[in-house]
């Protein structure tokens, strides 16, 4: 018979393994990992370049009339990686501010994630269409957008289309001359805000972009972005039930300082009592 000296059953919560660092972690110091990004019908194209900025190397992006990006080369996947965060500065905004037109639609600067086309869950149409626009451009176009903008207008809405394509969604973070010529820190959660924003799930697989664009208003800015980051997800603990000995309290404080209990909801009281060794649920 196995008696509660020797063993005792605990609810213990297993941790999410977690990943090996952040998948995605720009600090511009060169731009090795990137690639540009060209519109067909835009001859005028934006400048970046790195530079020492306030004791730090930087991305310097500059736009005259101009519009094309940046484009990381690696993609990353949303699901596992869904939290983006980085640090940006903008020197100036623009005049024209009606946002939701197309002589408007300028900023400058934007982070956005470009989510690939997936053929696996495309309709016919979408199959047809997509498959015309590789034979024109020589790739897929995106599936979808969503684009961080640091918009010129004080009263830009919280979200909107791009006057362009339906298939992009404009979420300004910054707002007019608040804080220009400040570095200021963001932090978004991709897989929320696409569906709120979309209303539906995301394509797994996405690439990050920057651009600093001036093409249909015809002014000029100057920006830089500083790091951009897709932090580590947490561990999250999940409950199974095995058995433990009782001599052994170290082991459970041990588990449990791997945990995030803000994550994996535990109740104070127990996990307390299962760092001191001391939760006994098995009589026999």
């Amino acid at each position: 018979m196995i008696t509660k000296n020797l063993i005792c059953a605990v609810l213990l919560f297993a941790v999410t393994p977690a990943f090996a660092g952040e998948v995605f972690h720009e600090e511009f110091e060169r731009l090795d990992a990137w690639e540009p990004l060209t519109f067909p019908k835009v001859e005028q194209h934006s400048q970046y370049r790195i530079e020492e900025k306030d004791g730090a190397s930087v991305l310097r992006a500059e736009s005259e009339a101009s519009a094309s990006g940046l484009v990381s080369k690696a993609t990353i996947d949303v699901y596992e990686y869904p939290e983006l965060s980085w640090r940006w500065k903008v020197a100036n905004i623009y005049t024209n501010t009606d946002v939701l037109s197309k002589e408007g639609d300028d900023y400058p600067i934007r982070i956005y994630v470009l989510f690939e086309y997936d053929p696996d869950r495309a309709s016919l149409r979408q199959r047809i269409q997509y498959r015309a626009a590789r034979l024109l451009y020589g790739e897929y176009p995106p599936h979808s957008t969503l684009n961080y903008v640091w918009a010129s207008a004080e009263d830009a809405p919280k979200v909107y289309p791009n006057p362009f394509t339906d298939r992009a969604r404009m979420i300004p973070l910054r707002r007019g001359t608040a804080q220009v010529g400040e570095w200021v820190e963001e932090s978004v959660h991709i897989l929320e805000d696409y569906r709120r924003v979309f209303g539906e799930e995301p394509p797994r697989q996405a690439r990050i972009a920057i651009m600093n664009d001036s093409d249909n208003t015809g002014e000029a800015s100057v920006s830089w972005v500083d790091w951009i980051r897709t932090p580590r997800p947490k561990r999250i603990c999940s409950p199974i039930l095995f058995a433990v000995p009782l001599h052994a309290p170290s082991m459970l404080r041990s588990h449990f300082d791997k945990c995030d209990p803000a994550q994996g909801g535990l109740d104070d009281s127990f996990s307390k009592a299962l760092r001191r060794g001391s939760l006994d649920l098995a009589s026999r």
